[in-house]
């Protein structure tokens, strides 16, 4: 079989380029001379498997829109699957590039199974945290079921994301993003909905036989244009919800609505920032999330919400994950694009910055953390405080926080000046105290589930027990 000739100068100049560096410097990331790298990118050599390997290692966003071939595409997928820790001996370059090249139907069967068996794993995840939370028959709440239906659909939306990105472009004229002006235009023109903005009326009241919306005037003015987005397109892409929230096979009348107001509001996060818009400021901003909301006008936990669903498939961003938790250590909102997974049930590890942004609003925190599989991440997690309107109702408190492995870092302005390379510099979390294997965490609350525990009454450590 012909081995594949793959040749991107073009794609090496703009790369170098987009990062600011001199050849010479691009050389030395490459491990390759300057000559040679002058070569590449004038397409008088093509690329080898070993510099396809570094390139998708050390610019793994910028390299996926190389990857046009189908043999490259199956080769990046067939690396991603074998580097699960899962296996305990990665395979080599070479091997991989053999198998991609040689075997395609067993490369691609092997990254299917592999993308089965984290489903199936999750799927488990799910009962048997439904099992130990006292809910014997693993049924689900509807605001449970809801949630697990957006995490197994990957965050992510096609049908809809795509409906909204078209009405965005309707919307925008020469802007970035839907003012919230045009919006409302829209709202009165056509579609024939009175609008007022009034204090003490619920967030957002619609009375569908009137045509007649209320919004209250006391939030932020980010958090009133979403409210209309959401109103808009809960009208406008009515048909396409609809039909999403028809084939999901949810089990309640409760489910399905809450899975239509789901979706409303994933449309109205799509509506305000147009999927190719927004990923592209994403990356040329480095996902400052200050500066991204600054671009498009919403609120901080909007922008990180919006990051974490960008899976359009040939057009993936970075890999995020991002939740959101309350200040008793709740998870309220949580998905993950990353392969940390989050308990489904009661907190997050106690060990993870965001417990601290909770305390301190207003204050970016980062942190560089490793999960019991090695696996490292960048966190950063910020405290966040809504305003009532009154002083006779509590603002609402929280944090949320966004991610990503550490072969990302680079892209992600947040890990600037973190030692990533020390190998005690990371602090070592879990998912939560019931799932976590770590025997030497002195934050445990409680032992893990599946795991025995010893007591000596002679010795006392900072946890009363030890993990069997």
């Amino acid at each position: 079989m012909a081995k594949r000739r793959i040749f991107a100068g073009s794609q090496l100049r703009n790369l170098r380029d987009g990062r600011g560096l001199k050849q010479s410097e691009m050389a030395v990331l490459l491990g390759i001379s300057v000559s040679y790298l002058s070569q590449l990118e004038h397409d008088d050599r093509p690329l080898t498997p070993t510099l396809i390997e570094i390139l998708s290692r050390d610019f793994p966003l910028d390299w996926q829109e190389f990857e046009e071939d189908t043999t490259t595409r199956r080769f990046a997928a067939l690396r991603e699957a074998a580097s699960d820790p899962l296996f305990s001996t990665p395979l080599s370059v070479d091997q991989l590039t053999r198998i991609a090249e040689q075997q395609p139907a067993l490369a691609d069967q092997f990254v299917a199974l592999h993308s089965a068996y984290r489903r199936t794993g999750e799927r488990l995840q799910i009962v048997d945290e439904a099992l130990s939370s006292e809910n014997a028959g693993g049924s689900r709440l509807p605001w449970e079921e809801v949630r697990d239906w957006f995490h197994m659909a990957g965050n992510y939306v096609d049908q809809l994301d795509r409906a909204a990105e078209e009405l965005a472009t309707r919307l925008m004229g020469k802007s970035i993003s839907p003012s919230a002006e045009n919006i409302e235009s829209y709202l009165r023109e056509a579609l024939a909905i009175s609008l007022i903005y009034s204090a003490n009326a619920g967030l957002r009241q619609f009375d569908q036989e009137a045509g007649h919306l209320v919004i209250d005037q006391s939030q932020p003015a980010e958090s009133q244009r979403f409210q209309l987005a959401h109103q808009l397109v809960a009208l406008a892409l009515l048909d396409d919800i609809s039909a999403i929230v028809e084939a999901a096979g949810l089990r309640s009348a409760s489910s399905r609505q809450l899975l239509f107001v789901g979706l409303a509001n994933y449309a109205a996060g799509a509506l305000l920032m147009p999927y190719n818009q927004f990923r592209l400021e994403a990356r040329s901003l480095r996902h400052d999330i200050d500066r991204l909301r600054q671009v498009f006008g919403v609120s901080f936990e909007q922008a990180c919400h919006r990051l974490s669903t960008l899976q359009r498939s040939g057009a993936r961003g970075l890999p995020f994950f991002f939740c959101r938790v309350d200040m008793a250590g709740n998870i309220t909102k949580r998905h993950s694009a990353t392969r940390l997974q989050f308990a489904r049930f009661g907190g997050a590890c106690p060990l993870w910055i965001v417990h601290e942004a909770v305390a301190i609003p207003d204050r970016i925190l980062v942190q560089l953390a490793e999960t019991p599989d090695g696996v490292r991440y960048v966190s950063m997690a910020k405290g966040l405080v809504k305003p009532s309107g009154s002083y006779a109702r509590a603002p609402r408190r929280y944090a949320v926080a966004l991610g990503c492995e550490i072969e990302h870092a680079r892209d992600f302005i947040y890990a600037d000046g973190l030692d990533l390379t020390s190998p005690h510099a990371a602090t070592p979390i879990g998912a939560s105290c019931r799932i976590c294997p770590r025997g030497d965490c002195d934050q445990r609350a409680f032992p893990p589930s599946d795991r025995p525990i010893i007591v000596d009454p002679d010795r006392r450590d900072v946890v009363p027990y030890r993990i069997a």
